[in-house]
């Protein structure tokens, strides 16, 4: 595993990779956000999608939020292909699809990420929660994507209990045989006790380079509250 993140950027693979943290409050869309906009800036062609938007209307905020970090729109927002499936009431996909009374179209969302693929260098597909989130009564979002073979990118942080649920987590990617394209370590809000998030940090990357070592480490910087709203 390599620590230079300015370099790691770049060696991000193209195609659809699946971002993922360890709980509903990781820093996932800043942090989706963030990458495709240094993406952007070497030069490659970048969409996100959010697979599944539970608690908003007839728009997603977290597209919102990506496309104010990137600084660019995309004609798929307009039509509907980063935001596929929308919902009401503001819990995990399985349970918002229920209380507003109509499932959710997997199929669907496998199209719009192909299409998107079509016609981007990278795509990026934000979660909903942690991977363990149930997408139907019966279908794990960890499941739905490894079932796709999407690379995952993984959002974690330095606040206190990170490092059990990114063990967690990562191990279960490891179990399912899953592929780790990158860890992104979210510094965008910082943790009230500097020694503990210091720590995290350095522990998180010895863990991450000897069970991943081709994993590549990236940190989201610190953003100003006017930058992410």
């Amino acid at each position: 595993m390599t620590i230079e993140t300015t370099d790691n950027v770049a060696k991000l693979s193209s195609g659809i990779h699946f971002v993922s943290g360890i709980d509903t409050d990781a820093g996932k869309t800043v942090c989706t956000g963030w990458l495709a906009r240094e993406l952007l800036c070497r030069g490659r062609r970048v969409a996100t999608m959010k697979l599944v938007q539970t608690g908003c209307g007839d728009y997603s905020p977290d597209i919102r939020l990506h496309r104010r970090l990137m600084g660019v729109t995309l004609p798929e927002d307009e039509e509907g292909i980063t935001a596929p499936e929308l919902f009401t009431y503001p819990a995990s996909p399985h349970l918002a699809a229920k209380i507003d009374g109509r499932p959710i179209d997997l199929a669907h969302l496998i199209d719009c990420a192909n299409k998107l693929a079509e016609s981007y260098d990278v795509v990026l597909v934000e979660g909903a929660g942690g991977l363990a989130v149930p997408l139907t009564e019966n279908l794990l979002t960890v499941d739905f994507a490894c079932a796709q073979n999407w690379p995952f990118v993984f959002v974690t942080s330095g606040k206190l209990g990170s490092i059990n649920h990114a063990v967690l987590s990562l191990e279960a990617l490891q179990r399912r045989g899953a592929e780790l394209s990158a860890v992104i370590f979210n510094q965008c809000n910082p943790m009230p006790d500097a020694t503990i998030e210091e720590d995290t940090r350095e522990y998180m990357k010895r863990y991450c380079f000897s069970r991943f070592p081709r994993t590549l480490w990236l940190e989201c910087p610190v953003f100003a509250p006017e930058e992410i709203g």
